[in-house]
């Protein structure tokens, strides 16, 4: 996967926003939970992906 975000400051940011973006979809759109849970879910993914790939070195 070459095309994650290297830089951890850069995918974090990105992370943050995916979160608070669901999170703002969860309080003023109730009927449109369903993407604010994917927007958390994608957020989160790109988090755990980045550090998992990041402790395994340049490969």
């Amino acid at each position: 996967m070459k095309t994650l975000i290297k830089n951890p400051r850069t995918r974090r940011m990105g992370s943050a926003v995916l979160m608070v973006l669901g999170g703002v979809l969860f309080f003023l759109a109730p009927e449109g939970m369903l993407f604010g849970w994917i927007f958390i879910a994608l957020g989160v993914a790109l988090e755990i992906a980045g550090t998992t790939l990041g402790h395994r070195g340049p490969h």
